[in-house]
């Protein structure tokens, strides 16, 4: 097959990671029913990870098309940028299910419940203690990753790395905290409709933190084997949209369930 075209756009060559990724997912998906069912998590971690192996290969991948091949014309980054922009939306519409749950519920508390918001015997975190910590964290770590970004836009090398760096650590750290007060909460994800509703929402946004963490180190890994340059750097625009995303989750996390409805 010639190697040569007369169009902008990257028509990729036979690949087998995604029925592969399909054939993980639903591995995944068996072994966590079997370990609701059956307590018993074996299948669910080989489904994790071939899930992991096949991500890896995919990315590294897209990678090697975008940085080695040049394969990623102004053409295919637009692209890329209107499916990120379309991935965020659904993501942001992942959580208004929570966010309806949560009102719904807290707005009108059924007799099941006492009638009372929380739940009467449902002891609420202090949102101005470890909550209120989280939340400048991640304030903190969206003003860093918008440094790293305009660094990387100066062609400031240094600065980049510092910054993102700084943002990656700062992600770790939200992400050790929310474990801490996962561990001392005074109540479990069985406890009423308050415990499920808190537990969903927060539970999912950390694991976005966690997502996001690996993508900025990724990013981390890739500027600093100088993948990225000023005009072309999607794979770094992209991680930053999704944490700003995870931020104004958090935000909203904050002071709905934290704040406003203890």
């Amino acid at each position: 097959m010639s190697q040569h075209k007369n169009h902008p756009f990257h028509l990729v060559d036979y690949s087998p990671w995604p029925i592969l990724g399909s054939f993980s997912a639903m591995i995944t998906m068996v072994g966590l029913i079997k370990w609701f069912h059956l307590f018993k998590i074996d299948l669910l971690l080989i489904g994790l990870v071939t899930t992991s192996l096949v991500m890896y290969q995919w990315w590294r991948d897209v990678v090697r098309e975008s940085t080695f091949q040049g394969h990623h014309t102004y053409v295919v980054t637009m692209g890329m940028r209107w499916g990120m922009i379309l991935f965020i939306i659904s993501e942001i519409f992942f959580f208004i299910s929570f966010f309806w749950s949560f009102f719904h519920n807290s707005l009108t508390p059924s007799i099941d419940i006492g009638m009372n918001w929380p739940p009467k015997g449902i002891q609420t975190f202090n949102p101005i203690e470890i909550p209120l910590l989280n939340t400048l964290i991640l304030l903190t770590s969206g003003l860093t990753v918008t440094w790293a970004h305009h660094s990387l836009m100066e062609n400031n090398y240094k600065q980049a790395l510092q910054s993102l760096l700084l943002t990656i650590i700062l992600g770790i750290y939200f992400t050790i905290l929310q474990a801490y007060e996962y561990i001392e909460a005074p109540f479990t994800i069985a406890d009423a409709v308050y415990g499920s509703s808190f537990f969903m929402s927060t539970g999912f946004h950390g694991l976005h933190v966690i997502i996001g963490t690996t993508f900025l180190l990724v990013c981390l890994i890739r500027h600093y084997l100088y993948h990225f340059s000023s005009i072309h750097h999607f794979g770094f625009e992209a991680a930053a949209w999704y944490w700003h995303f995870v931020d104004v989750v958090w935000l909203f996390l904050y002071i709905s369930i934290y704040w406003w409805g203890s």
